[in-house]
């Protein structure tokens, strides 16, 4: 990155062309806004000028002071470069400034008009900073050093070239503009009702000397997102996805292409509010296009997209040859799979439709290339079925991990090469939804095996330290499964979403809930080891899988630290949901049955989730 600052006639002067990508904002910019205030800095500055020319001072004393008067600072502007021909005008892609670097060349048009009526040698210079040499033009827009938006492009001639614009044609904010600075410089150049040189000259020079811009330019190994953000202080980053888009709009436009058509084509639904949101959680939260580049970066390259550089890995991807056409199908047909992963259009599959939204309820965002990969194959390349084993594996390799509290680092890394070996499976012309079920089983974060899914239920402490959306969502979905293995069991709509974890024994049981050692209760007395085995027993079962239910808002919350036979009735009344039927129907509630419970919840997790072995085909 190279930033410094100049004058204004030296980043005009040169033979180049800044062009504003297409899609970029209008041009917003007024008189009362801006055009007015930048006027007035531009007169300040030459009238600090003017005042030194004419103290009297000549030769190297007057150069001397001149170098002395302060200029004024317009800014930054943030630019990228564009392949350019060789031997052709240098190209630059105006990233950031776009209102800044527009509304100085119109300023300068301005100018320029009042010096060229007045026959001012100053205008030579003035006019090579709006028009590049006639002789390295080659089309008529490499007339221009400032090529606008495409939108504005028919206006732009006409708001630069020399004749001024007509009265009825002054509607367009260039045509004020020109218009504006033109009067505003007249009315600055005369003096008594005549035009005074030295304020012509003062205005001309003070603009192309002391007018200053800071100018960001990127190479071609920087990261405009990153610096971007820098810039800004982190508080509005310029979004890599329309980075993306500027670049490839951008070079479409190079190449000739109809960009109007491609952008109603792969683009516009972008600008749907949905995809606008702003998702996650804290430092982690990204415009949901953003979390799209980085889903489709990762799947098209096979490596894991960083979200703080997608910018620069997205144009070095496309600097390996793909097509803006095939770049933009591409990115539209992963936005139609993202809409349907995050629920925002129809699944037709129940079980695709289950899986992905378990797999939302956990956040495991790692899984989303993936799953949209698969979504992007035709039926010819993955048929439904096998569509549906592969995402059910995906689900059970992660869920069964989730629920044992298993360590999520390097998921990324683990489901990237998953999808490897999926498009080598793909290329081979074989099972792909068996590629992905070994791939999950190799290396280190391992696929846990129905006995990993009973032991774990039974030992370990999950109140606590599994966040409680995950234990509802485990509790939810194994009532929901009893129900449909059970041919009794009525259809039932049921929001899992309004129930309540409970305790079955209650964290607070010594009241009501006594220890028994041999039949008999064992009396509280912290000097006995028996009491304290006993005890830390039962604090362990407490908060384990096999002691946590599910309630609905009926359940009498002041019978929670009740005895089991209070209790019990309660959980009798709670015939809405199947998970419950075991707990009402069991006699004596402790430790053992909490065990037992947590071995019955396993096997019922174990059908939903299937082992790897149960689902390759």
């Amino acid at each position: 990155m190279q930033a410094n600052t100049y004058p204004l006639s030296q980043i005009l002067l040169p033979d180049r062309r800044y062009l504003i990508p297409t899609f970029q904002r209008d041009y917003e910019w007024t008189r009362e806004g801006q055009w007015e205030l930048l006027f007035e800095d531009l007169e300040a500055t030459a009238d600090r000028l003017l005042e030194v020319r004419t103290t009297g001072a000549s030769d190297a004393a007057l150069l001397s002071k001149e170098a002395a008067v302060s200029p004024h600072f317009l800014g930054a502007i943030v630019v990228a470069s564009v392949p350019s021909p060789a031997g052709g005008i240098t190209l630059r892609s105006v990233i950031d400034g776009q209102q800044r670097l527009t509304t100085s060349q119109l300023l300068v048009r301005g100018v320029l008009d009042v010096l060229a009526a007045e026959g001012s040698l100053k205008q030579h210079q003035l006019r090579e900073m709006l028009f590049n040499k006639d002789y390295l033009v080659t089309t008529k827009d490499e007339t221009y050093k400032l090529w606008p938006r495409r939108n504005d492009r028919l206006v732009w001639p006409t708001a630069i070239r020399d004749a001024m614009p007509t009265a009825e044609s002054n509607d367009h904010l260039y045509l004020q503009a020109r218009a504006f600075f033109a009067e505003k410089a007249h009315e600055y150049v005369v003096e008594n009702g005549a035009v005074e040189p030295l304020r012509m000259n003062a205005l001309a020079d003070a603009l192309s000397t002391l007018f200053k811009l800071v100018v960001i330019d990127l190479e071609d190994n920087d990261d405009a997102q990153v610096i971007f953000e820098v810039l800004n202080g982190r508080q509005t980053p310029l979004s890599a996805i329309d980075l993306v888009k500027n670049l490839l709009f951008l070079r479409g436009e190079l190449a000739a292409a109809d960009v109007e058509t491609l952008y109603d084509r792969y683009w516009a639904h972008f600008d749907d509010a949905w995809w606008k949101e702003e998702v996650g959680r804290g430092h982690a939260q990204r415009g949901r296009r953003d979390v799209l580049l980085s889903v489709w970066l990762t799947a098209e390259t096979g490596k894991e997209a960083s979200v703080s550089h997608l910018y620069s890995e997205a144009r070095a991807y496309l600097n390996d040859g793909p097509s803006t056409e095939e770049v933009l199908e591409s990115l539209s047909n992963y936005s139609v799979a993202y809409e349907a992963i995050y629920d925002h259009s129809a699944v037709p599959e129940a079980q695709l439709r289950v899986a992905y939204e378990r797999i939302r309820r956990l956040d495991i965002a790692t899984a989303v290339p993936l799953l949209a990969w698969l979504r992007t194959l035709p039926a010819n390349a993955l048929p439904t079925a096998d569509h549906v084993r592969a995402v059910r594996a995906i689900e059970s390799w992660a869920l069964r991990r989730a629920f044992l509290g298993l360590q999520t680092r390097g998921y990324g890394a683990h489901l990237t090469r998953a999808l490897n070996d999926a498009k080598r499976a793909r290329e081979g012309d074989t099972d792909i939804a068996n590629a992905i079920i070994e791939s999950l089983q190799r290396g280190a974060l391992a696929w846990p095996t129905d006995r990993d899914v009973t032991e774990g239920f039974r030992t370990t402490r999950f109140y606590g330290n599994l966040g409680r959306a995950r234990i509802a969502l485990l509790l939810s979905a194994i009532d929901a499964q009893l129900r449909a293995e059970d041919p009794h069991q009525p259809d039932a709509n049921i929001d899992y979403s309004n129930l309540q974890i409970e305790h079955v024994m209650p964290q607070s049981w010594q009241a009501n809930w006594p220890v028994f050692e041999a039949g008999l209760p064992l009396e509280q007395d912290d000097n006995n080891p028996v009491w304290l085995s006993a005890s830390d027993d039962r604090n362990r079962a407490i908060n384990q899988l096999g002691n946590l239910t599910l309630v609905t808002g009926s359940f009498n919350g002041h019978l929670s630290n009740g005895s089991w036979e209070a209790k019990r009735s309660e959980f009798a009344k709670q015939n809405t949901l199947v998970v419950n039927f075991s707990i009402a129907n069991s006699e004596l509630w402790d430790e053992g049955r909490i065990r037992t419970r947590a071995e019955e919840l396993a096997l019922v997790a174990t059908r939903i989730w299937l082992p790897a072995n149960k689902l390759q085909g």
